[in-house]
């Protein structure tokens, strides 16, 4: 039985009966001689059934056995009160970049009303365009990576971007987490307001789960949790719509170096902004070898493990190499396009008459050279590559991410 961290439950749901169970068994194991590696972190010999409970709390993520009890014991709480949502108006709306938590809030007794904004804009071409010219962009790209039908794109569009202008037209809370996709959401729906609303407008955002091992966004969670985050919501300030509106101007630019800058500072008002941001920058091509970090761990997992499918390129991706995940699988799917159906791919695809997550995947011997620094992408690639207003086309001087993790021009 090996306890700590692998037994976290993806949804953060605790159970105090099964974690006793679990303490007993360990405890057995320890008497067995069969848990050396726990043994080694005991003081004393033999194990009680007090000591087993602490090496499972830890392998929570807690520090001591109480500690995980009374967050197991809150969540209990939160969820079986009547009146929890009682700050819930009706006509409030939960805002979400997705609707990963549609469903769950509406079970955890929610009773606001629900808007998502499923606009990618972690991807593609982000610029300071009036309004009708950013719509027909956005709705562009989205309808060429993705295959969809472009009257389609451009209706969701229009009433996704309509919508989020009424943000603070009535009371409004803002479920986020700590990635790219999420925190770029939540810059560009408050640099549209010019002031703090009438209504009361809040913020939900975490960057981590406690029994959560791999914690990848709000949407894993089970209901019970999403009543536990609630009370930690907190109001948006007039400091985070100002950085919100800077931040929005920096990432539209054409130099990537204002948004280096705010990536570099740490911002109370919105505290999981600048993270977010230092990686967002390393989707700018490596100064070596002209990859985006995301293209870069997706080779290096070929190279490690040889043909793989696709779907399963993407689960390496989520679960064990990507610092911040950000991407659905369809988002995957788009950014490997380029590095298969080029003149000069990195990768190869077989398989074509599978869906796409079965295709077989394998490194190209220029994907190889790319990886190891021998070639350099961006002078084999045929499509140029946008980080929000940054533009960077093949075979021209460009930004690059400089070793130091600061952009540079690349001449």
């Amino acid at each position: 039985m090996s306890v700590p961290r692998i037994f976290s439950p993806h949804h953060g749901r605790l159970n105090l009966e099964q974690l006793k169970k679990q303490a007993k068994e360990l405890l057995r194991e320890l008497h067995a001689g069969s848990a050396p590696k726990h043994q080694a972190q005991l003081k004393r010999s033999p194990a009680t059934l007090t000591d087993a409970q602490w090496l499972i709390a830890r392998g929570y993520g807690f520090a001591t056995w109480p500690k995980l009890k009374a967050h197991v014991d809150a969540i209990d709480f939160a969820a079986r009160q009547p009146d929890f949502t009682a700050s819930d108006e009706a006509n409030s709306c939960h805002w979400r970049c997705g609707n990963d938590i549609e469903h769950s809030l509406r079970l955890a007794g929610f009773k606001g009303g629900f808007q998502m904004m499923a606009d990618p804009l972690c991807m593609g071409p982000v610029q300071a365009l009036p309004v009708e010219a950013y719509r027909a962009q956005r709705s562009q790209y989205i309808s060429q990576v993705f295959n969809l039908p472009l009257a389609d794109v451009q209706r969701r569009t229009d009433h996704e971007y309509d919508r989020l202008a009424q943000l603070g037209d009535t009371p409004g809370v803002l479920w986020c987490e700590a990635d790219a996709y999420d925190q770029l959401f939540l810059v560009r729906a408050l640099a549209g307001l010019d002031r703090l609303p009438e209504h009361r407008l809040e913020l939900v955002q975490i960057n981590a789960v406690p029994g959560v091992q791999r914690f990848i966004g709000i949407g894993q969670l089970a209901p019970d949790l999403l009543a536990w985050l609630w009370p930690q919501r907190r109001a948006v300030t007039a400091e985070a719509l100002a950085l919100a509106r800077r931040t929005w101007a920096a990432y539209c630019a054409a130099s990537p170096l204002a948004l280096a800058d705010i990536a570099g500072a740490e911002h109370p008002s919105l505290p999981l902004l600048a993270p977010a941001l230092r990686r967002q920058l390393q989707e700018l091509p490596g100064v070596r070898d002209g990859l985006s970090l995301t293209e870069r761990l997706a080779l290096q997992t070929l190279l490690e493990g040889g043909e793989m499918p696709c779907g399963r390129v993407f689960a390496a991706l989520m679960e064990i190499r990507e610092p911040l995940p950000y991407l659905g699988d369809m988002m995957f799917y788009a950014m490997m396009r380029p590095l298969i159906d080029g003149a000069r791919p990195l990768i190869s695809e077989t398989g074509k008459e599978l869906d796409r997550p079965l295709r077989p995947l394998q490194l190209t011997s220029l994907g190889q050279q790319v990886l190891a620094g021998e070639a350099y992408w961006p002078d084999h690639a045929d499509a140029p590559r946008w980080i929000g207003g940054v533009c960077i086309q093949t075979r021209e001087p460009h930004w690059a991410m400089g070793g130091d993790g600061r952009p540079v021009w690349r001449g």
